[in-house]
């Protein structure tokens, strides 16, 4: 009992931790003016591809190697500086509309890369016989309460910062692209 609790706060905390990016992209995408309906379906949206991306990587942790995990951290930090460029790019000549909005293909899209790192965690965990179920239940539960939770914050800085906004918000998409990019090569 006292491992499984152990267990659960180790893969709570990771959760948290990898759910970081949604919320602090969240933060920027809060400039899109959400309904609630929507900042809960793009909620849903990343808790689910929170559930997949890990239990893909738990099954195939064993199979595949570290190189393919790595590629998939190089795919999901390319979506983010793709994504976040976008948006600066947008906010900055003064556009209302985005190509990539957080709606259809630009919500899949988004919630593959803020996904993809937990893909790679999973392979890790999969390797160390991690329980599957509590891990996707905790990737789950806090990507989905960080990214709601990002949008609806976001929402309130869209107010006060107006336009500038959609910048604020590509720049932190853009910086956890590059952060990730870093990190692979240090």
């Amino acid at each position: 009992m006292e491992q499984t609790m152990v267990e659960f706060f180790g893969l709570l905390f990771m959760a948290f931790a990898l759910g970081m990016d949604a919320f602090s992209i969240g933060l920027g995408m809060g400039s899109y003016k959400l309904r609630l309906k929507q900042v809960l379906i793009i909620g849903f949206t990343v808790g689910i591809f929170h559930v997949w991306m890990p239990l893909l990587g738990i099954f195939s942790g064993k199979l595949l190697s570290a190189q393919f995990g790595l590629f998939a951290s190089y795919a999901g930090a390319g979506l983010l500086l793709f994504l976040g460029l976008q948006m600066l790019l947008t906010g900055i000549q003064g556009k209302g509309e985005t190509v990539v909005a957080p709606v259809g293909t630009g919500l899949i899209l988004f919630a593959i890369s803020v996904s993809l790192d937990s893909f790679s965690v999973g392979l890790s965990l999969g390797m160390l016989g991690s329980r599957a179920l509590m891990t996707i239940l905790c990737f789950g539960f806090a990507a989905f309460f960080l990214t709601v939770s990002g949008l609806l914050l976001g929402r309130r800085v869209h107010t006060y910062l107006g336009k500038y906004s959609l910048v604020f918000g590509g720049s932190i998409m853009f910086a956890v692209g590059l952060k990730i990019i870093l990190h692979l090569h240090g």
